[in-house]
């Protein structure tokens, strides 16, 4: 959109979107640029113990592996508190094997302070190839913000040997001026198309056109306030009764009956069924996407499952948790999840008694939920001791303890307290009530850390001589815990590196892991901490930008992502195109590994810190990623873009179809393929298509004859979605 001015501003709501348009995020980072010699593609490159913090000649050196050295890049424009944990370097040996260098230190040259030295150490730090790189010359680079630098020369043992240079590589001497820093240009809205359905990707389940159209005009800060505020659901919550455990004999489990008739009550209330419908429809159609994007990452991180939880009433009455604190306080959220009835069930705590403890729960808020095992630095890299090795956050003596605080605690059967307390049913809905003839009222030592004198201590109860007493002393003891874990150091960096995995990318870098914990750090008392939490992670520069060049960048769609994308993009609605989807979707996402509401475990469908066997990359949904559901991914985009799930299906209502008559239009407009290409570029690349791969889609869209543009376009679609591409949410 043109730079324009307002002729009127009159109305303070325009001026309020205006302003914060604004004062959106720029999206161009500078690229790095790795420096050489002046005649060569040599790094330039010096001893850490020599250097004295000025440019080195231009000597070429080998260096052992593991020894530090100090490398040089420019072309960057830092914040102010960006330092060394901002960068990744990375080397390639003459084998293809890519190793990842620790970045120690960074600091400006000496009077040349748009140069910086940075000292790296010349051993792997992930450590999968032990024995190192092959010795002779390596390509190095320097990764920032999801950018990388060009590939230069380095030797490590000596100097030589088999590997080549990048084609086109050419020296990168020092330069002598400062690089031009980008200016922000004054404008209405945000201009940058790539970025715009970057954001909308890691923002929402899918862009739409309709939703780049708003963000055009209003900016992105504008339509996060609009989304903070939105109502949520659009689509309403299933009214599902509670049902007994055991199903009543008048509760129909005839798979033939239609789903939306009332004696078909066993599909819609027994099983995930009606919750994974409610969900994909919410996804699909819901106006409240931000809200139902991190309300599905917290999903996984407050992991409960279908696998063991019955009916989907449960389910839903856990999602609300979830969905109600997704810009709330994770305090709160810690509460409620720690009381909710779902959560009970799957994790034991409902049956955990003083005399017969469960230590399930106990275990896994403070494995997997909030504080990890290792001790973190606030970048959410590992603390060491003095010898190397990881700190532990916690033992089995403090499982044990928190375990006594979680006794007592089970389903919400009071006719005063409970409202949703449904006779012959268990109730799913209501918090958890305390039994206090059930909880452990002796003392409990939990976590030791630096200014947990106040919350670590628990005394034993001296004056629990009655419910009420046993009561008070119970949910002071809850909150006194709750409190002890919520102020542990890791819990920042360990919550918002893994809502960064969900949201943006799979490996960020320790800085952009500071900025969101910092900002989690300074909302600790705010009531909407994670609103605040989620803006940072989306507006961070290694999050925003028009093109994003380092490999590693991104993440692997997860297979409901992936689903919801396409849907979004291409018009969904049911099999005969006169509804909406009835988001029955199951049977084509569980062969690529994952379901809605039916994790595996409480270990997630994978897991935050899973790292692909034979690289240094730290990538989740990968683990899920095998040739078979490689395959049944590709099937999955199949289905969708050539057919369509019809209601022949078992317990399919109005099924799920794709429109692509606006790329036919384009088709059969241009026997070239030229424009449909453009388009779908732009909707499903970000503009960032590359012209080997343009080239032979069009290859593959031009044999299908021209008097079918319908195949044409659906074959373009097909394409991208099955492309390594694609399939990388970048």
């Amino acid at each position: 959109m043109k730079t324009c001015k307002l002729l009127i501003l009159a109305l303070s709501l325009v001026f309020f979107i205006v302003a914060r348009a604004q004062d959106d995020p720029n999206p161009d980072s500078p690229t790095p640029i790795l420096i050489s010699h002046s005649d060569s593609t040599r790094t330039l490159s010096v001893s850490a113990k020599s250097w004295r913090g000025n440019l080195p000649k231009e000597v070429v050196r080998s260096f052992p592996y593991g020894t530090e050295i100090v490398i040089f890049v420019t072309n960057l424009d830092l914040l102010p508190d960006e330092g060394a944990n901002a960068f990744r370097v990375y080397i390639q040996d003459a084998k293809g094997r890519e190793f990842r260098l620790p970045v120690l230190e960074m600091r400006p040259v000496k009077g040349i302070d748009w140069i910086y030295g940075l000292i790296v150490q010349l051993k792997d730090e992930v450590g999968y190839w032990q024995e190192g790189p092959e010795q002779g010359d390596v390509l190095m680079r320097v990764s920032w913000r999801g950018l990388t630098s060009n590939r230069t020369r380095l030797s490590i043992g000596f100097v030589g040997g088999k590997i080549e240079d990048d084609p086109g590589a050419k020296p990168t001497p020092a330069p002598l001026e400062p690089p031009k820093k980008i200016q922000e240009t004054e404008y209405v809205g945000y201009r940058w198309s790539g970025d715009r359905m970057r954001f909308l990707q890691q923002a929402t389940f899918g862009p739409t056109k309709a939703l780049d159209n708003r963000i055009r005009r209003i900016g992105i800060r504008a339509w996060l306030e609009e989304q903070f505020n939105a109502p949520y659901p659009t689509i309403p919550y299933p009214d599902l009764p509670l049902m007994p455990s055991n199903p009543p004999s008048d509760c129909n489990g005839n798979q033939n009956d239609v789903p939306d008739n009332p004696p078909d009550c066993y599909r819609q209330r027994y099983g995930m069924y009606s919750a994974q419908k409610w969900f994909y429809q919410e996804a699909f159609y819901g106006e409240a996407q931000l809200r139902h994007r991190v309300a599905w990452a917290l999903s996984q991180i407050w992991v409960i499952s279908g696998t063991d939880i019955q009916q989907s009433s449960h389910m839903i009455a856990y999602f609300q948790v979830l969905a109600r604190n997704a810009f709330g306080n994770w305090r709160q959220l810690m509460y409620e999840m720690t009381l909710n009835p779902g959560m009970g069930e799957y994790l034991d705590m409902a049956r955990s008694t003083k005399n017969n403890p469960n230590e399930n729960y106990a275990r896994e808020i403070l494995q997997l939920f909030n504080v990890g095992l290792f001790m973190l630095n606030p970048d959410g890299t590992y603390q060491r001791d003095a010898q190397g090795n990881l700190i532990p956050t916690y033992d089995q003596n403090v499982v044990n303890n928190f375990t006594k605080v979680f006794t007592g605690w089970s389903f919400c059967e009071d006719t005063a307290r409970c409202p949703n307390r449904t006779p012959g049913a268990v109730n799913f809905k209501d918090p958890m009530l305390l039994r206090p003839q059930n909880h452990d009222l002796t003392a409990k030592t939990l976590l030791n850390y630096p200014g947990s004198d106040s919350t670590r201590n628990i005394p034993a109860c001296t004056n629990c001589s009655n419910s009420a007493a046993i009561e008070t002393y119970a949910n002071n003891s809850l909150n006194q815990a709750l409190d002890n874990i919520y102020n542990h150091p890791n819990v920042a960096p360990f919550i918002s590196r893994i809502l960064i995995q969900h949201l943006v990318t799979s490996d960020p870098s320790p800085a952009y892991v500071a900025r969101v914990a910092a900002t989690f750090n300074a909302n600790r008392s705010n009531p909407r901490q994670l609103k605040e939490v989620v803006k940072a992670i989306l507006l961070d520069p290694e999050a925003r930008g028009n093109v994003k060049t380092e490999p590693n960048y991104g993440k692997l769609r997860e297979p409901v992502q992936l689903l919801t994308n396409l849907a979004r993009q291409f018009d969904v609605m049911s099999a005969d195109r006169t509804t909406i989807s009835d988001g029955v979707l199951t049977s084509v996402t569980s062969p690529s590994g994952q379901v809605a509401f039916m994790a595996p475990s409480v270990f997630n469908y994978y897991p935050p810190d899973f790292v692909i066997p034979g690289t240094t990359l730290n990538a989740p949904e990968f683990a899920i990623y095998t040739t078979g559901t490689a395959i049944a991914r590709a099937n999955m985009v199949n289905t969708l873009v050539f057919s369509r799930i019809n209601t022949n299906s078992s317990g399919v209502t109005h099924g799920t179809s794709l429109s692509f008559s606006d790329l036919e239009a384009l088709a059969a407009a241009d026997p070239t393929s030229n424009q449909l290409l453009d388009e779908l570029n732009w909707r499903m690349m970000n503009g960032n298509m590359s012209a080997e791969m343009r080239n032979r889609i069009i290859t593959a869209v031009n044999a299908v004859p021209s008097s079918n543009p319908l195949r044409r376009a659906q074959t373009a679609v097909y394409l991208i979605a099955t492309s390594s591409q694609y399939q990388i949410q970048r």
